[in-house]
């Protein structure tokens, strides 16, 4: 034997040799097939190991038409909520036994989304998932021919595809409610980006819960999801008079509004009471601890994938789904009774 032939890797071939067994039954325990023996099992497993066996998975996918690779769009990856939803579909794909292949786009239009899902195709992945929190992102999946199966997260009502998104407007409700509950006459509010459906979905809770207690409704200061934008609109609040309570779309630039109030010799929360939204892992380490509202992002990612995996075997004929995530809210030390 030459020393080439030495150095080739070995094929399912040599693995029926050493274990004794014929290409099949190899074939059917990598497979998981169920009617194998224990015994042969386990010989058909100790000579992979003993071998290096790898499985040729472009071979497999031409045999199988399956390349067991799922794509991922999505876009801003540093931001907490993208960033947390990403691992969570790619842990939930591992778990079901597929490999990701990631497209992470600079900016969200049409052209973008239509760019990556042709390049995903390209490589032969069985679906996709976009994570699209933003309109831009959900107006780019209508009407859009995909070739394969795809399901958008937080897209809201993106036409032809499947949703999994977690309920923000609920998610505002509850930080909106607490604050009411806790005496305050009103709730200010520090918004996201006016493009993400997110922002706009928390915006519609905290409106609609005080519309709906005749409250009066502040005009919201902008932010744009960073500490900073967090810090600037502190600083207004801080010079505003009547200000006890005020619900920050995002923990982040709740960090920031934080930073402000100290700053300005407003106590949290015996003066002003704040809330956030996501728990981020640092907010419970905040001065002082902050009351906010999770999103369940491992939740988000099973669900996406199990809805994805049900359209792969459906075929050409699946049903879109919507499903909704529930938020929960978390109770720490930033808010505080209001005092009268």
């Amino acid at each position: 034997m030459s020393p080439s032939q030495d150095r080739r890797q070995p094929v399912m071939a040599d693995v029926a040799v050493r274990a004794g067994v014929s290409h099949q039954t190899v074939s059917r325990v990598l497979n998981g097939h169920p009617n194998v023996r224990a015994e042969t099992r386990d010989r058909v497993l100790q000579a992979i190991q003993q071998l290096g066996y790898r499985r040729n998975m472009v071979a497999r996918a031409l045999v199988t038409r399956h390349t067991r690779t799922l794509g991922v769009v999505s876009f801003d990856t540093t931001l907490y909520g993208p960033a947390s939803t990403v691992y969570g579909i790619e842990r939930a794909a591992r778990a079901a036994g597929y490999f990701v292949s990631m497209v992470s786009l600079r900016t969200i239009d049409r052209d973008g989304v239509r760019d990556a899902l042709d390049y995903l195709a390209e490589q032969g992945v069985d679906g996709v998932v976009v994570v699209a929190p933003q309109r831009s992102a959900a107006q780019a999946l209508t009407g859009m021919p995909t070739g394969v199966p795809v399901v958008a997260v937080e897209g809201g009502h993106a036409g032809d595809v499947s949703v999994v998104s977690v309920e923000q407007v609920q998610g505002a409700r509850l930080a909106t409610r607490h604050l009411l509950d806790l005496g305050h006459e009103t709730v200010w509010h520090v918004a996201g980006p006016s493009d993400w459906l997110e922002a706009e979905g928390r915006m519609q809770g905290w409106r609609a819960t005080l519309t709906a207690a005749g409250r009066p409704v502040p005009e919201p200061l902008p932010g744009d999801w960073s500490p900073r934008s967090g810090y600037l609109a502190g600083l207004r609040l801080a010079e505003t008079p009547g200000v006890t309570a005020v619900f920050v779309a995002n923990d982040q630039m709740a960090l920031g509004t934080l930073r402000a109030f100290a700053e300005r010799g407003v106590r949290v929360p015996e003066q002003i009471s704040v809330v956030g939204f996501d728990d981020i892992p640092e907010s419970e380490f905040f001065t002082p601890p902050l009351t906010t509202v999770r999103q369940d992002f491992g939740a988000v990612g099973r669900y996406s994938i199990e809805v994805l995996l049900r359209q792969m075997e459906a075929g050409p004929g699946w049903s879109h789904e919507r499903h909704v995530v529930p938020p929960e809210f978390v109770a720490r030390a930033s808010t505080a009774v209001a005092r009268s």
